[in-house]
């Protein structure tokens, strides 16, 4: 644990970020996996769950928590699947 006070508050800073950090990454994880439980299913509301799964990988990547290829890498792949 810190001593100093600046490291004291750098160490509450970093642990509230790496707390959004994580909720933000699992929200995305969240709407991609209820997109494809819901394509697999055959449920009405595909559109919007697909809509939400790619606002939710573009904020990841805008907030910086994932890479620009792995976020069109994302968007590709659940483009092919809500095509077929």
């Amino acid at each position: 644990m810190p001593i100093i006070k600046s490291a004291i508050e750098r160490v509450k800073t970093s642990e509230k970020a790496e707390a959004r950090n994580a909720s933000q990454l699992s929200k995305m994880r969240t709407a991609i996996k209820k997109f494809d439980k819901a394509k697999l299913a055959g449920a009405d509301n595909l559109d919007d769950l697909y809509k939400a799964a790619i606002s939710a990988i573009d904020r990841a990547h805008s907030k910086g928590l994932i890479k620009a290829n792995k976020a069109a890498r994302d968007k590709s792949r659940l483009s092919a699947r809500y095509a077929k």
